[in-house]
């Protein structure tokens, strides 16, 4: 089961950083994520928001269609008729599903930002707390909401606080894990 987690920064920019170590992180095998997505509020007032998954499941599921358009168009002669629209109605149909964090749940946390403010929102599958909790403290940040256990979101609340909380925060853990 992944573990739901969305930390609000002071600046627009902290979220995409945030996003950015954590995809070093995934492919040291530190960290396993389901999902991610950051939402930016500009100086305006809107909010634009990025993802990671939603962008993948819409490509992949052009092809799939677009394959099994061109499979069935090969049996009634029309093979490239067949296959766009199935390449569309597979795009069609990705973007009509939501998959990961919640669209209306990263909106609604997007408009209560301030202005130049971001949020970084994480489904976390499975991470080596002690390795990619003190990566995460560099970027600060308030954690908005989790689905963690009060005891371990409390971990993170300390270790997004402050270098020398995040020290305590990783020992912390350490006894827990052992």
């Amino acid at each position: 089961m992944s573990t739901l987690i969305a930390i609000t920064y002071d600046t627009a920019d902290k979220a995409s950083q945030a996003l950015e170590k954590l995809a070093e992180l995934q492919k040291m095998k530190l960290v396993t994520l389901e999902d991610a997505a950051v939402a930016v509020k500009d100086q305006k007032g809107k909010v634009k928001v990025t993802q990671t998954l939603e962008k993948l499941n819409t490509g992949s599921a052009a092809m799939f269609g677009g394959f099994w358009g061109l499979l069935i168009g090969l049996l009634f002669l029309a093979p490239i008729f067949w296959g766009l629209l199935g390449a569309l109605m597979g795009y069609l149909f990705s973007k009509g599903t939501d998959l990961g964090v919640d669209n209306k749940f990263i909106k609604d946390v997007g408009d209560s930002l301030d202005p130049n403010q971001s949020a970084l929102f994480i489904l976390v599958v499975e991470a080596t707390q002690d390795k990619v909790l003190p990566e995460m403290a560099k970027f600060g940040g308030t954690v908005y909401q989790t689905s963690l256990s009060n005891e371990d979101e409390e971990k993170l609340k300390k270790a997004l606080e402050h270098e020398d909380v995040s020290a305590a925060a990783q020992e912390s853990l350490h006894e827990d894990l052992k």
